[in-house]
């Protein structure tokens, strides 16, 4: 079960502005955290004034209270029902130690509550926090409006986004991504640094094809797993005319992966398929990728690492499944639309219907037999956000294109799984990702999470990153 995004609290306070509002404040945060489904580490009220933090030992306090939940906290938020001790805001997140993001909130004032009684000066101080953050050296977020009350919808937005922005930062740093069989020699394009990405933490965990296959040829039919996922695979997608013996070796597939991601303590998986395993084994990998990717554990094919590192941002963001996909063809002369293509292992999540079937493109060249696995469809019409991060080993650093789109209805016959999407200024995006270099393979995922992405991304990685608006 997945535990709810949870953050640290910090209810600032400054003792010449009235204190009673941090005894309001902290209701208003707490009761807005516990609308969205997020989890609070706070002080208690009697810690210090109204729990809030104000001064050196209180800054202490917090501090001692976050490290000991390090383990839960996902995010900090900063929230000041008055002006707010910068100092003490900037001192308890530097001693927490935690590295994890920081969002700042203030209350805005009221034209009839501004008396000494009532006067919050929230505005000015959000802006004194700020400054000291940046003067520490830690990377923050910030609200839509400067100054806006916890009940209010943009405030909710807030919330929502940076819990996103906190999954993304918290799974990237420690995922261990199982890369299955090398790269297809003539992908050129799926090259990656390994070491890129280590210096972000995230570790490549190289498996050898032959290890995958030869598990697999040794696993008996009636091997209980082997009957389990066989049935697993009938239940997911209809199978009508798929051979039996098709069926079995994709169940012995995937009773090896699912035994490789517990022993190896996978996060996510690249598989080569390009075509050994259709000339060695004798059936494409595709409908047990989608099957993992649907249940939360992507999955990207052609060995594309740093593809499948753009399907786990964007499944850590949404809590949604994440597919692959190719930027595959143009949409009749409609410059904003074009079509979206795989062959396919998109997530089930992903179509209106589906079934399985045989890959087309390579049938031809080692047999329509051998080929059984994919799952087609046509994705639904919707929104969606994209995402495509890349090594640039000639600048030492990790690029990444995010943005948002829609699956249209428009009408389209082909193969596959496919869509065709409609993207603003698409052809602007098209230009980037040609200029810098980005890979033909896009990951997306059923939901508008750009702006968590990028801010996850950008603010709290370091990365190099091109936000399509």
């Amino acid at each position: 079960m997945v535990r709810p995004t949870t953050l640290g609290v910090i209810v600032g306070n400054r003792g010449f502005f009235p204190a009673h509002l941090c005894e309001s404040g902290r209701s208003d945060i707490l009761r807005a955290l516990e609308e969205e489904g997020l989890g609070a580490i706070i002080l208690p009220l009697d810690a210090t004034k109204f729990g809030a933090v104000e001064s050196y030992e209180d800054a202490q306090k917090c501090a001692a209270l976050f490290r000991a939940h390090r383990e839960e906290i996902d995010g900090i938020l900063v929230t000041l029902p008055n002006f707010g001790d910068e100092r003490a805001v900037a001192d308890t997140i530097r001693w927490a130690g935690l590295n994890v993001p920081v969002l700042v909130h203030a209350f805005a004032d009221e034209p009839g509550k501004m008396t000494i009684q009532y006067r919050r000066d929230s505005f000015c101080g959000k802006i004194s926090v700020c400054d000291n953050l940046r003067q520490y050296g830690i990377p923050f977020s910030l609200t839509r409006r400067h100054t806006v009350h916890p009940s209010d919808p943009s405030f909710r937005e807030d919330l929502r986004r940076f819990a996103a922005t906190c999954r993304v930062v918290r799974r990237l740093r420690g995922a261990r991504i199982g890369a299955l069989g090398m790269r297809p020699a003539p992908f050129n394009t799926v090259r990656y640094s390994e070491k890129l990405l280590e210096r972000s933490g995230i570790t490549v965990e190289s498996i050898d094809l032959s290890e995958v296959i030869g598990r697999a040829n040794r696993l008996s039919e009636a091997d209980p797993a082997v009957s389990d996922k066989l049935e697993a695979i009938k239940a997911y997608t209809e199978t009508v005319g798929v051979p039996h013996s098709s069926l079995i070796k994709m169940a012995k597939l995937g009773v090896v992966i699912d035994q490789l991601i517990q022993e190896r303590h996978l996060s996510a998986t690249a598989i080569q398929c390009w075509t050994a395993l259709e000339e060695y084994y004798g059936v494409v990998p595709c409908t047990v990728m989608s099957m993992m990717s649907n249940a939360l554990l992507p999955s990207a094919c052609e060995s594309d690492v740093t593809g499948l590192v753009s399907m786990y941002i964007l499944q850590a963001a949404s809590e949604k499944p994440a597919a692959l996909l190719d930027w595959n063809n143009n949409y009749a002369d409609d410059l904003n639309k074009g079509v979206l293509f795989h062959c396919s292992n998109l997530p089930k999540a992903f179509f209106t219907d589906t079934k399985m079937g045989y890959q087309d493109i390579i049938a031809g060249t080692v047999g329509k037999e051998n080929t059984y696995g994919t799952i087609l469809g046509r994705i639904a019409p919707g929104p969606f956000t994209y995402c495509r991060v890349s090594t640039d080993d000639l600048e030492g650093c990790v690029r990444a294109i995010v943005g948002e789109g829609r699956f249209t209805d428009d009408p389209l016959e082909t193969f596959g799984g496919y869509g065709v999407v409609e993207i603003p200024n698409f052809q602007k995006l098209l230009r980037v990702i040609c200029r810098r270099g980005f890979e033909h393979h896009v990951a997306a995922t059923r939901d508008t999470v750009a702006e968590a992405v990028a801010d996850a991304l950008s603010t709290y990685m370091g990365w190099d990153v091109y936000h399509h608006q």
